[in-house]
């Protein structure tokens, strides 16, 4: 089944339904699944700041965070 296929389903049900109550259990799950998440302005610029960099190599990969913990762990 296709998404399109499985969204033409889901109305299709959906517009049968006649229970309140389910239809508004529908409906906050729906809700919950397309609420945005709002930023603050600080919070955007501490991101921005994070992709530049990572954009420029700035970063320490799990790879090489467990090699220098193994490392340390066999010295102690």
């Amino acid at each position: 089944m296709t998404t399109l296929d499985l969204k033409k389903h889901l109305i299709q049900r959906i517009s049968e339904i006649e229970d309140m109550a389910f239809l508004e259990a529908i409906k906050t799950i729906l809700d919950s699944k397309s609420e945005k998440l709002h930023l603050t302005a600080e919070q955007r610029s501490e991101i921005k700041l994070s992709q530049d960099q990572i954009n420029k190599g700035l970063f320490t990969s799990q790879e090489q965070l467990d090699e220098e913990f193994e490392k340390w762990a066999s010295e102690n």
